[in-house]
């Protein structure tokens, strides 16, 4: 802007210096004055005039964000910061160098280790080293010889990083294959390139359409084999689940059975003691407990403790005392023919043990 504003004012020096000789040279000629004064005025006017052109382009600009490489005369001289400088423009020449950050998003093709295509997009943020300048400018020349071989590198790394796997496996780890981009493209760009990257992200891989249909039927196709294993394994649970419920159900009519035969068998078993004493016998009876393991029979029921356990009760029935033996025995086998239903409950009868002279009926202790 500065050197606008004055190379606009040596314009309008330029037209009035030549308008200011314009008019001396006519009052010249109108008095009619010697030749020799019009050369000095014309040898002014024209060096006015060659110092009104060349000084304005020797004013040069160097804008914040920017760093200048000056070369003289061809040779790298010196750099300058952002400011106006006046430097004669026949000798002194500025390159300016960007010192923003750069961000530049590179497109290529590789192919991976089983030989897919793969369009990549890389997208990379470095910046210059302001204090390495005039090293950019001696080794590569310019900024863009440096930009051309910073984009050569990360196309070299990143189709190193993507040859080395194939196809579906960088589909399933799209994102370990961008950290190992980044870091191969960062490596790459050594020290030597006077830059310091600030970021690198594989943005993009594009396989043929081709090969992207084909991951798209098998993915397709593997929901469908895992949705049918999932119903599969649901309708075998249910079945699972059903046959546990009716095993239960089978479980708790067997135990009801056995419940209800086994009340029943001990509500006949008091029914014969019963009858037997209507009849005329002699019934006495005893308690067993288990005293520390040894099976002991009281006369009167003893409290239960840690080592002593009621067991049951012991009916003796004197058949001396009634009708006889054998008239007893027929009235238990009678009966037993009317509860002939408990041949469905798998549990034992109470044990009947008949002597000379008595019969034994225990009952078990059932609480």
């Amino acid at each position: 802007m500065i050197r606008g504003i004055l190379f606009t004012l040596f314009i309008i020096l330029t037209i009035i210096s030549v308008a200011l000789l314009g008019i001396q040279l006519y009052k010249v000629y109108k008095r009619g004055e010697k030749k020799s004064k019009t050369g000095v005025f014309a040898a002014v006017s024209v060096a006015l005039l060659t110092l009104t052109i060349m000084i304005p382009g020797s004013f040069h600009q160097v804008n914040t964000g920017t760093i200048a490489v000056v070369r003289h005369l061809g040779k790298i001289e010196k750099i300058r910061q952002p400011g106006t400088y006046f430097d004669f423009y026949m000798t002194n020449s500025y390159e300016i160098y960007d010192t923003k950050v750069q961000q530049d998003k590179i497109v290529t093709s590789a192919y991976s280790k089983d030989g897919q295509t793969m369009e990549l997009e890389v997208f990379l943020q470095y910046q210059i080293q302001t204090e390495n300048v005039l090293k950019i400018a001696t080794e590569y020349g310019n900024l863009e010889a440096l930009q051309a071989r910073i984009e050569t590198v990360t196309i070299e790394k990143t189709k190193a990083v993507m040859s080395s796997a194939e196809a579906m496996t960088i589909i399933q780890n799209r994102s370990t294959y961008s950290t190992n981009v980044s870091s191969n493209v960062r490596e790459g760009i050594s020290e030597d390139y006077y830059v310091n990257v600030k970021d690198v992200v594989l943005t993009n891989i594009d396989f043929t359409n081709e090969f992207e249909k084909a991951v798209e039927d098998k993915v397709i196709a593997e929901q469908e084999k895992q949705a049918a294993i999932t119903r599969a394994e649901a309708e075998l649970e249910v079945a699972k689940l059903e046959a546990q419920k009716k095993i239960e159900e089978a479980r708790g009519d067997a135990e009801a059975q056995k419940i209800l035969a086994q009340a029943s068998a001990e509500a006949a078993t008091y029914k014969i003691i019963e009858l037997a004493r209507v009849i005329g016998y002699n019934v006495s009876e005893t308690y067993l407990y288990s005293v520390d393991g040894v099976e002991t029979e009281f006369n009167t029921k003893q409290a239960e403790t840690e080592t002593t356990i009621y067991l049951g009760t012991k009916y003796v029935i004197d058949t001396i005392s009634g009708p006889g033996i054998d008239q007893f025995k027929t009235l238990v086998e009678d009966y037993l023919e009317y509860l002939a239903y408990l041949e469905k409950w798998n549990g034992e009868l109470p044990d009947v043990v008949a002597g000379d002279d008595a019969i034994s009926i225990i009952v078990p202790n059932n609480p």
